[in-house]
C-alpha cells in the first residue's frame, strides 16, 4: 500500500445514473476500511474549482445504496474546460490536503480527468456511470441494467393498450451513439423491430417488416427506437413515413426520456458499484493511476482512461441475430 495517499476525493460528473450513490457509498466505506479519509466534491469538477468540499465517513452514507441519482449533485463545467480552470481546481485539492480522485461518470467525465493527470500528475481512478453502457472496458456501466428493467417494465404497459386499440407504437428509449438498450430491453419486451445507431435498417426494410407483421395477424406492433438511429431525423419522422406509406396502420410515439436515467438501482447495478468503489480506491492506494474500473468477464479489471475514452464498443452480433429470429 502506498503511504502517500491519505485522503481521496470522490465525485460525479456528467448525466446521472443509478448505482452512481451505492459507488459512492463503497469509495467512501472502503477509505474507511483503510483508514483513509474521503472527501466529497459536489457538483463534479465545477465544485472541484470552487472548494465544494465536504469530509465524508461511514455513517454519511447510510440508507443510499438504494437511492438514485447522486448524493453529491452533478454539473457540466465550463471553465473545467479551461488551463485556467483545472488550475484553480489542483489549487483547491492542495489545500483540502486531497491527494487522489475517484470520478464517477462517462465519456466526458474521464476526459476531464485524463487531461487533469496527464497536467498535474495527479493520481485519478474512473468509474463508469452512464445508462448508455457506451464505454469501452466493461461489459456494464453502472445504471445500464436499472434502465433496461425500467424499459421493459414501460414497454410491457404501452403493449397493452397497443394490443386494446390495435395500434402500432414507436418506443423511443435513449442511446444517442450506441443501441444498446433499445436491442436488449427490444428483446426483453418482445418488440417486433429494433432500430440502432449500428444498423441501418432502412425505411423499406421496416415498411416490409410491418407489412409481413401485419399479414401474420399481429393486430399491433411495438418497434423500439434508438434515439441515435439513423432511419429518420427523429422518431416522430418515421411515424409520419410509416402513416403515410401504411395507412391501415394506427400510429404512436412514445419517447421515455429522463425516467430511463430515475429510479432505486437494481440488485445487480448495487452489487457492481459496491465491486467497482472498492477496486477502485484498492487501486490508486496501490500506487495505479489514471485507469477505469470496469466488469470484464465478471472480474474487476483496469483500462487505461485514454482506452475507455477512444474505444468503441460493439453491439452484440448474436444478439442482433435473435432479435431478427425473435420477430419472425
Amino acid at each position: 500500500m502506498s503511504v502517500s495517499i491519505k485522503k481521496i476525493g470522490v465525485l460525479t460528473s456528467g448525466g446521472d445514473s443509478p448505482g452512481m450513490n451505492a459507488a459512492i457509498r463503497s469509495v467512501v466505506r472502503t477509505c474507511a476500511y483503510h483508514n483513509i479519509e474521503c472527501i466529497g466534491i459536489y457538483r463534479g469538477y465545477q465544485g472541484m474549482i470552487e472548494g465544494d468540499f465536504k469530509e465524508m465517513g461511514p455513517r454519511s452514507v447510510n440508507h443510499i445504496v438504494n437511492k438514485g441519482g447522486t448524493i453529491l449533485k452533478s454539473a457540466r463545467s465550463k471553465d473545467f474546460r479551461t488551463p485556467g480552470g483545472r488550475k484553480i481546481a489542483h489549487e483547491k485539492l492542495q489545500e483540502a490536503q486531497i491527494d487522489a480522485l475517484v470520478v464517477i461518470g462517462g465519456d466526458g467525465t474521464f476526459t476531464g480527468a485524463e487531461i487533469f493527470n496527464n497536467e498535474y500528475n495527479f493520481p485519478v481512478m474512473g468509474i463508469p456511470g452512464t445508462i448508455d453502457n457506451d464505454i469501452y472496458g466493461t461489459s456494464h456501466t453502472l445504471g445500464y441494467d436499472t434502465a433496461l428493467n425500467t424499459v421493459v417494465e414501460v414497454i410491457d404497459k404501452i403493449r397493452d393498450t397497443a394490443s386494446s386499440h390495435n395500434r402500432l407504437f414507436f418506443v423511443e428509449v435513449m442511446g444517442r451513439d450506441a443501441g444498446h438498450i433499445a436491442l436488449n430491453a427490444g428483446i426483453g419486451a418482445g418488440a417486433e423491430e429494433i432500430l440502432i445507431p449500428e444498423e441501418d435498417l432502412g425505411l423499406e426494410r421496416l415498411l416490409d417488416s410491418l407489412k409481413k407483421s401485419k399479414a401474420s395477424g399481429k393486430s399491433s406492433s411495438i418497434v423500439v427506437v434508438s434515439e441515435g438511429d439513423k432511419i429518420g431525423k427523429n422518431v416522430f419522422e418515421l411515424k409520419e413515413y410509416v402513416e403515410e406509406n401504411l395507412p391501415e396502420y394506427d400510429v404512436r410515439v412514445s419517447v421515455l426520456g429522463h425516467m430511463q436515467r430515475g429510479g432505486a438501482p437494481s440488485c445487480f447495478d448495487r452489487v457492481l458499484a459496491s465491486r467497482l468503489g472498492v477496486k477502485a480506491v484498492e487501486s490508486l492506494l496501490e500506487g495505479k493511476s489514471n485507469f477505469m474500473v470496469g466488469l470484464l468477464d465478471d472480474k474487476m479489471a483496469l483500462t487505461p482512461l485514454e482506452q475507455a475514452i477512444k474505444g468503441h464498443t460493439k453491439i452484440d452480433a448474436e444478439l442482433l441475430r435473435v432479435s431478427d429470429i425473435m420477430s419472425t
